[in-house]
């Protein structure tokens, strides 16, 4: 069961000496580092090579939270991770700790947090929705060709353009010109052949 640490530092002037001594006093077996690299990098080597030297029973240690986490979202995927695969996690400066009786809730306490962040999108969802519909607004994905320019193609093609043409004059791609025909429901001697040339591409 190993201790694994992570610092980091946004610049390069910034030291990792302070982070590194109180790791390695916390008892870490190996540390890991990024230096000159902002929290909000995608790839970041050294916390990524931390992550993969974890195993079940491990402990993950960093110096702050700031220190390994981009946001609040981020943590909270990286804590399931460790909750799921089994492993602990010790934050030096803010008090978490969960090898101890008192650490252990804080995921509890997390679960809780995250369980109340779904519900709050969930009722900002609703409520945008209804009263959206409250004003008439169309929900949904939007049309991408207007009644006036289905009706507009249908002229064209009865004139003898071809669909590619028209499909280019509208913006779309032929596969989306014959659906938007087809979907319009429009009696045209030509549905038939419409159906079959969209069948074909």
């Amino acid at each position: 069961m190993a201790r694994i640490g992570y610092a980091r530092v946004s610049t390069e002037e910034q030291n990792l000496d302070l982070q590194l001594f109180a790791l390695t006093n916390a008892g870490c077996d190996r540390v890991f580092s990024d230096h000159g690299v902002s929290a909000l990098a995608k790839r970041r080597r050294g916390f990524d090579q931390a992550l993969k030297a974890l195993r079940s029973g491990d402990t993950f240690v960093i110096w702050k939270m700031d220190r390994a986490f981009r946001s609040l979202r981020h943590a909270l995927e990286v804590f399931d991770h460790f909750e799921a695969e089994g492993i602990e996690f010790h934050v030096l400066t803010e008090g978490i700790d969960t090898t101890t009786p008192m650490g252990r809730c804080f995921y509890q306490i997390r679960n809780a947090f995250a369980e109340l962040e779904r519900n709050l999108i969930s009722e900002r969802t609703k409520a945008g929705l209804q009263e959206a519909r409250r004003r008439g607004t169309r929900l949904g994905r939007p049309r991408a060709l207007s009644r006036r320019q289905i009706a507009d193609a249908r002229q064209r093609h009865s004139r003898g353009e071809t669909m590619a043409q028209i499909a280019a004059r509208s913006g779309v791609s032929e596969r989306t010109m014959y659906r938007a025909m087809l979907a319009s429901r429009a009696a045209s001697p030509a549905a038939k052949h419409f159906r079959e040339s969209a069948a074909n591409l």
